[in-house]
Formats: C-alpha cells, sequence, structure tokens
C-alpha cells in the first residue's frame, strides 16, 4: 500500500524529534540506573534501601511532570497557531508552577515520607535504612522540576538535542559522583543509598543550570518573548493548568500503583523487593522509548490541533503509534534473550537472579502494550481530550493492576506481579487507542469543508 505524502512527512518529522527525546528520556532512566547499579554491587540491602527510599518521591516526581505537561503542549500549540511570540508566556508559567510544585512536593516529601515508610509494615529494617536517602532526593525536588519544565519547553520548539545533551551531561556527573560516595572514597560519612541520592541531587541542580541558562541565550529569546512580562490571560493559564492536571492525574494513578507495587514486594521480603526493583527499573528504561516517542507525539499533534487541521491530527496520531508498536516489539525481542546478563549487571546474588531472571522474561510480554498506551494517551491530550486518559488509567492501573498484584504476589511471587502489569497494559492501550481515534474522527467530522 503507498504511503502519501503527508504521511511520509510526519514519519519524518516524528523521527526527528523522536530520537533526541528518547536519548533524553532515556538519559533520566539511566540515571536511576547507574544508581541501582553502583548501589546494587555495593550491597542488595542498601540497592533495598535505595528503592524503597526512591519509590515515594517517584510518585510525586512523576506526578509534578505531569502537571507541567501544559508547558511542551501549549506552546506547541501556540506555534501552529501562529503565535511565536506568546511561547515564552507558557514558560514563564510553567516555571512558575515548577518552584511552587518543587517547594511544596520537597517539604510534603521530607515531612511525611519517612512516617509513610514506617507505617507499611516492611522488613526489619528496611524503613529505617530508607529514611536519609528520602530526605536527600527531597531536597533535589525544585531543581529537577525546573529542569523538566526546561525541557519541554525546548522539546516544544522543536530543539531537543541541548536537553539530550544536558542530561547525558548530568549522568556523567551522576556516575562519578556515585563512584566517591557509594564507598565513602572522600570519608564524609555518607555511603551506599544515602552517598547515592546525594550524587543524584548535585547532577539534578546541575541540569537545571544548565538548560535554563541556554535558552535565556536562544538567539529568538526576544521573539519569544522570554524576556517581557506577559499580561495576564485567566484563560491560556486555566488551560495550561487543565492539561497539566489531566496529565498529573494519569501519571500519579500509574506510578501510584507501580509504587504500591514495590512495597508490595517489600512485605515479600528483602531479596523480592531488589528483584522486583532489578525487574522494574530495566522495564522503566524501555519505557522511555514511549516516553520520549509520546513526547514527540504531542508536539506534533498539538501544533495540528493549534492549526485546526483535524486530518494532521488524525495522521500525526496513528503514525506515532505504528511506530511505537514496532520499536518496542524489536525492543522486547532484545531483552528477551538478554535477560541474564542485564540482571547480573546489577547484582550477582545468584539469589535475587533467580528471582529476576524470569520476571524480566515475563515482563517483555507487556513492553508493546505499555508502549501503546503511552504514545495513544499523548496524543489525546494534545488533541484536547484531557480527562478520559485519566479515567481509563485509573481503570487499568487502580481497578485492574492493583487488585491482581496483591492477589497474584503472595501465590506467585514475583511473577505474579509481572502478569498483573501484562493485563494492565492491555486493558489501557486498548482504551487509549479507541479513545484517540473516536476523537481523531470527531474532529474530522467537524471540520469546515474547503470554501466553506
Amino acid at each position: 500500500m503507498p504511503v502519501s505524502p503527508a504521511t511520509r512527512t510526519v514519519l519524518r518529522d516524528l523521527l526527528a524529534l523522536a530520537w533526541p527525546v528518547v536519548l533524553a528520556r532515556i538519559g533520566i532512566m539511566v540515571m536511576g540506573l547507574t544508581d541501582a547499579i553502583v548501589v546494587g554491587n555495593f550491597s542488595s540491602e542498601e540497592l533495598a534501601f535505595h528503592t524503597l527510599a526512591w519509590t515515594p518521591t517517584a510518585i510525586v516526581v512523576t506526578t509534578a511532570v505531569g502537571l507541567l505537561l501544559g508547558v511542551q503542549v501549549m506552546t506547541a500549540r501556540r506555534l501552529g497557531e501562529g503565535r511565536r511570540d506568546e511561547a515564552g508566556a507558557v514558560l514563564r508559567r510553567g516555571l512558575v508552577y515548577a518552584l511552587w510544585l518543587g517547594g511544596g512536593s520537597m517539604i510534603g516529601l521530607m515531612v511525611l515520607g519517612p512516617a509513610g515508610l514506617e507505617n507499611f509494615g516492611l522488613g526489619e529494617g528496611l524503613a529505617e535504612g530508607a529514611r536519609l536517602p528520602l530526605m536527600v532526593f527531597a531536597l533535589s525536588m525544585p531543581a529537577y522540576l525546573i529542569s523538566v519544565a526546561a525541557q519541554f519547553f525546548l522539546e516544544a520548539l522543536g530543539k531537543p538535542k541541548p536537553g539530550m545533551v544536558a542530561m547525558w551531561v548530568a549522568n556523567g556527573v551522576n556516575l562519578g559522583l556515585n563512584l566517591l560516595f557509594v564507598p565513602d572514597l572522600l570519608g564524609l560519612g555518607v555511603d551506599g543509598a544515602l552517598g547515592s541520592s546525594w550524587a543524584t541531587f548535585c547532577a539534578r541542580g546541575a541540569l537545571a543550570v544548565f538548560l535554563i541558562v541556554y535558552i535565556l541565550r536562544l538567539p529568538e529569546a526576544r521573539a519569544l518573548g522570554l524576556f517581557r512580562k506577559p499580561e495576564r490571560d485567566p484563560l491560556a493559564e486555566a488551560e495550561q493548568r487543565k492539561v497539566g492536571y489531566g496529565a498529573g492525574s494519569s501519571y500519579f494513578i500509574e506510578v501510584a500503583a507501580f509504587a504500591l507495587m514495590a512495597l508490595i514486594a517489600g512485605r515479600l521480603g528483602t531479596v523480592e523487593t531488589a528483584a522486583w526493583a532489578v525487574v522494574l527499573n530495566i522495564s522503566a528504561i524501555v519505557f522511555m522509548v514511549p516516553m520520549g516517542l509520546s513526547s514527540a507525539t504531542a508536539v506534533l499533534v498539538g501544533r495540528a490541533f493549534g492549526a485546526a487541521d483535524a486530518p494532521g491530527v488524525m495522521r500525526a496520531g496513528l503514525v506515532s503509534l505504528a511506530v511505537i508498536a514496532a520499536l518496542t516489539l524489536v525492543i522486547a525481542l532484545i531483552v528477551w534473550p538478554t535477560a541474564p546478563l542485564l540482571i547480573q549487571a546489577y547484582s550477582r546474588d545468584p539469589e535475587l537472579v533467580a528471582l529476576a531472571v524470569p520476571a524480566l522474561v515475563l515482563a517483555t510480554l507487556f513492553f508493546v502494550a505499555d508502549g501503546i498506551q503511552a504514545v495513544a494517551a499523548q496524543a489525546n491530550r494534545a488533541a484536547g481530550d484531557i480527562w478520559w486518559p485519566t479515567i481509563m488509567h485509573f481503570t487499568a492501573y487502580g481497578a485492574v493492576m492493583m487488585p491482581l498484584g496483591w492477589v497474584l504476589a503472595p501465590q506467585m511471587g514475583v511473577n505474579g506481579m509481572v502478569w498483573a502489569i501484562i493485563i494492565a497494559s492491555l486493558v489501557s492501550s486498548s482504551l487509549l487507542t479507541g479513545r484517540f481515534i473516536r476523537v481523531a474522527r470527531r474532529m474530522v467530522r467537524l471540520a469546515p469543508t474547503p470554501g466553506s
């Protein structure tokens, strides 16, 4: 079947925008991967501490990232509408949101996080070991969310490469500091999970500073309105928040469900917790491919939506879904036979490896469905469909995955938890893809005909 020139253009634009975004998103997870590998090779017990400290911060970070998605979507819409000079106003609002979210989440995590761990019934010593690393992760929240808003802005402008470069430079900082702090080579009295959390704090701060300086030095900074205080626009402010509320709610539902799954693993024991952490970390790195491509999808769909190009919305969404299905299938076929090598990169503890390898092989069954649901959700939001993706995420991960994980984990261990994810991902991908097709078809039907 011949491919139309318009479809080829969308595919070219998608891939050109997606690959740096994908690498930047992978860089986010590689930072966590670096922490896990360095800490895991130092001590399996410290890896469990690190995982449990990261779990509540991951809920807050992911939710806050969703709340900031309006920066990307609204910037793309302004470009599609031909209102490039208003992009700076979108970023300024986003940075204010980032500071409020970062400060609030930092305080909330420091006050409530340790008590939450202590009251969940974890294995002996796990809550106490995770307490200080959790506090340090909380301190890094404001800087990290500022960097997220800046990355979203650059991606919507069609400039994803600086964010990619900055993320990998930050990874280099994180790796170097991990190698110094985790074994406490400097004699600072911080090692293991606590040392790794301080490495992450420093890397996130460096990332935020680099991106803000880069944006302010853009040749078109004045044309984008970056240095002009915008007039109040309640409608634009409300729409930007609305996009963030929908995405943030979805992200919260999904990450909270996975965080609770980690706490379920904590009830199984220390080795099960560490094995689950390794499997989930590898799966999360794979998920950065659909996350990156979903951001590119949101930019292309958002531009088409801003330009009132209904066929363009449909085309951008469907091309993105086809691309992510193919990419995640290839990744699954690579991870399946290499699972033992991947697990042993984290830890060579025989008991951990025996649990984690079959669980990772099983996890490859949800890669495709998970990728499709991520891209479909972003396509829906960029097309103005804010709340249905949230409802569908709640159905799949709250009403399906969590009950299944709770029931299957005591019977099947880590494998039972993976089966819960497989079923939930299939439900989510089916619902969200169907919803996008319905939304896009309605836009096409309502679009004015030429000459009308």
